[in-house]
């Protein structure tokens, strides 16, 4: 190596490990250490809830990189390490057995958490969460056929989790506090079809309800065993598993006085307060171009895709990020892809193009008739249409776009 300088990136995640390929890959050679607070080497988390979960994708298919390929691209990967300081004045990370490591620049990767349930018995053992591929591993040993399973939440992973239950033939209530599931994401009607999905799959679907505790099993008082709703309802469980969102990490970042709000603020380029220092992923709050605000995107897209501009930047090169938010779930027979930033609360009109009941549609939502994002379900190969409607900021009609007939 001719580059003496070292490279540090804490979280060994999906945006950890691009962002060490993306560096080898924009030519630096010079020292980089990757630090993951897990066992486990840098894997993607979709599958987790999705085809991992479901038995559908081997275990070797999560994983970004063979583990060769990190000593091949000469990438200290450490593993089982918690990074527990950034000293930014002396440009040092004190590591958790008390060593400390200098660098040159620092690429925050840190994730998110769930969050946790804070009612009466939410400490209980038995209670699941789901974020990390142990937590999958769990869960696919407890669905199992006549399984009890009860699902605090009704966002993306719990109505993932709940498909992949039912897949395994277990009996899944899934509780949600809001009138339908993902209700503020997708509006009424669009979350209605998700709503009647998991309905036809069998899964008792109770909106409207508040969990008022978790219920301790009479002959083991630490295990979790039931849910007592503010109604008085119990629901004997075998499984619970908690999906009420998430958190980003910010403690390392906030502790060094980087500057945090709901995740760690950084530009366009990915840059936080500090200029040798970026972050990437679920914990960075980046300021996007093309929307004009501070978004902070919990998916796997963000994951793939910042790194390569992160890398960029701590190399001193120009880059900005300024894709559009892009995600998908596969629910049963149901896919779906989601590209762009719509807010349903804000009063944005929705335009459903297809057919709704059957479950094959596009929805777009626009905002003063521009289309603002768009959701194909069932239907495939539309993104980059979709994606060419948001950039253009044109003007549409409503009803032209809701005619299957007329071309894009």
């Amino acid at each position: 190596m001719n580059d003496v300088r070292t490279f540090a990136i804490v979280g060994a995640s999906l945006a950890g490990a691009k962002a060490a390929e993306a560096l080898r890959t924009d030519g630096f050679d010079g020292n980089i250490v990757l630090f993951g607070a897990e066992a486990h080497r840098p894997y993607e988390r979709p599958p987790l809830s999705k085809g991992y979960l479901q038995g559908n994708a081997a275990r070797d298919t999560v994983y970004v990189h063979p583990i060769e390929w990190y000593a091949e691209h000469q990438v200290d990967l450490r593993l089982n390490t918690a990074v527990t300081e950034v000293d930014r004045s002396a440009h040092e990370l004190l590591i958790g057995d008390g060593s400390r490591l200098r660098y040159d620049k620092l690429l925050l990767t840190t994730g998110a958490t769930p969050r946790r349930l804070t009612v009466p018995g939410s400490d209980l053992a038995g209670l699941h969460y789901l974020r990390s591929l142990d937590d999958s591993d769990r869960l696919k040993a407890a669905f199992r056929p006549g399984a009890r399973v009860v699902i605090i939440g009704g966002g993306w992973i719990g109505l993932e989790t709940a498909a992949a239950a039912r897949t395994a033939g277990a009996e899944v209530t899934v509780l949600e506090h809001a009138q339908l599931p993902l209700l503020s994401v997708l509006g009424s009607q669009v979350a209605t079809a998700f709503a009647e999905l998991h309905i036809d799959h069998g899964v008792d679907l109770r909106c409207n309800v508040t969990v008022a505790a978790i219920r301790a099993a009479a002959t083991d008082p630490t295990t979790a065993d039931g849910v007592l709703l503010a109604d008085g309802t119990t629901l004997d469980a075998d499984v619970i598993v908690v999906g009420v969102g998430v958190v980003p990490n910010i403690e390392l970042a906030r502790s060094c006085l980087l500057d945090v709000d709901n995740g760690i603020l950084v530009d366009q380029h990915l840059r936080t307060s500090d200029e040798d220092i970026c972050a990437a992923g679920d914990v960075a709050n980046a300021y996007h171009p093309l929307l004009s605000r501070q978004l902070r995107v919990e998916h796997w897209a963000n994951a793939l895709n910042q790194p390569a501009v992160a890398a960029k930047t701590m190399l001193g090169a120009p880059a900005t990020y300024d894709r559009l938010p892009y995600f998908f779930t596969d629910q049963y027979d149901l896919g779906m892809e989601y590209t762009g930033y719509a807010e349903p609360d804000a009063g944005d009109e929705v335009v459903i193009r297809g057919d709704l009941p059957a479950r094959e549609f596009i929805a777009f939502w626009l905002r003063d008739r521009r289309v603002v994002a768009g959701m194909n379900v069932n239907i495939w190969d539309v993104t980059e249409q979709i994606t060419h409607l948001i950039l253009s900021g044109e003007r549409v009609d409503p009803t032209r776009l809701a005619d299957p007939d007329t071309p894009w």
